[in-house]
């Protein structure tokens, strides 16, 4: 939901009321048919950081979080949705800028992250300054050069919709006012669902009958377990770290990521390590968007690291990977690819009356 990304984030699939979700099971609800939907962690994964048995995710807390999430009412003049910056079809990212736009065309100061597998996270935003999903999407929402917008705002414009006091009261009971609390925990629910788990690496991880890397897959993910994984850990792709991956400073946006958190020297020019999960699709990439596809990327960390006091251990003996390696690892990061997620028609806009 950022536009600034220092602001700005089941195996298989099940049907769920004839209609199909993430591999999600009822266990139980009220008798409204809002059930818990129990997120069936994938074997070899680790456990979810966000406790789900003491803050369930429900099926209309869902489908009210989604609601709010491609709801433009949520920003000052009524134009920027949260999926404004996260679209469904890129990875829940933008595509079309470096750096990400708000109200009124503003710039932000940092590319778009991905906000998938966020049940996993620790941290949330580049710098890892908001460490709880429930108050991270107050950062967009309040700053000026994304949506403009505030909980004193956005209250009363959903109070005086019909639809939203019948779903906040489906969702949350039936004596349930609009409230702040309520209205950030809705949105958290829809956030947390988004769950990523059944690429062509996944499938192959589990032995699927009739799957397999290709030549040139297989020499990449053994490059890339080589030189890459110590960061980009499997199977989330990320070990939630944040490091100096050598990325000359920009003169002009002055970013000195973490530090500005921390006020410590030594995170100077460090920025949370991304998930490389259906990175090919994610693009453009680091936390100022500079790279514009992947090639450049292997081009950076073969060729162009910039020496920094702090720079990442893992980085300071030098990559120097040829062509073919290059295309090796591209090839490979492909199988990340989930399109059974990301035309999963579930996370998409519903269409709604909500006057």
């Amino acid at each position: 939901m950022k536009i600034n990304r220092g602001f700005c984030l089941i195996l298989g699939l099940v049907v769920f009321c004839g209609i199909v979700l993430p591999s999600y099971t009822g266990d139980g609800g009220r008798k409204d048919n809002n059930a818990h939907i129990k997120i069936n962690v994938p074997k070899g994964w680790p456990k979810p950081t966000h406790d789900f048995e003491k803050k369930p995710v429900t099926t209309q807390g869902f489908e009210l979080g989604r609601k709010l999430f491609f709801d433009p009412v949520l920003s000052g003049d009524s134009t920027i949705s949260c999926a404004s910056c996260h679209l469904p079809y890129t990875n829940f990212t933008h595509v079309d800028h470096a750096l990400s736009h708000g109200i009124g065309g503003l710039k932000g100061t940092r590319n778009t992250l991905s906000i998938i597998n966020v049940a996993w996270n620790k941290s949330f935003m580049w710098d890892g300054g908001i460490n709880n999903i429930e108050v991270q999407p107050l950062a967009p929402i309040e700053s000026k050069v994304e949506m403009h917008s505030s909980l004193s705002i956005i209250l009363p414009r959903l109070k005086r919709s019909t639809w939203y006091r019948e779903k906040f009261k489906m969702a949350f009971g039936e004596k349930t006012e609009i409230t702040g609390q309520l209205f950030l925990k809705a949105l958290s629910q829809y956030m947390l669902a988004l769950q990523s788990s059944n690429s062509k690496y996944d499938k192959v991880m589990r032995n699927e009958k009739g799957i397999a890397f290709s030549e040139t897959e297989a020499r990449g993910l053994e490059l890339f377990r080589k030189n890459c994984s110590s960061c980009h850990t499997e199977p989330l792709f990320t070990n939630h770290a944040f490091e100096n991956n050598g990325l000359e400073p920009d003169s002009y946006l002055k970013d000195g990521g973490r530090i500005k958190i921390t006020h410590k020297e030594s995170d100077s020019l460090k920025f949370r390590v991304p998930s490389l999960r259906n990175i090919e699709l994610s693009y453009p990439y680091m936390h100022d968007g500079r790279y514009r596809n992947l090639q450049m990327v292997l081009f950076h960390y073969s060729d162009d690291i910039h020496q920094t006091v702090n720079l990442s251990d893992k980085l300071k003996k030098p990559l120097k990977f040829t062509e073919q390696q290059k295309n090796d690892i591209i090839a490979f990061l492909k199988t990340l690819t989930d399109m059974d997620f990301l035309r999963n028609p579930e996370y998409t806009y519903k269409p709604e009356t909500t006057k």
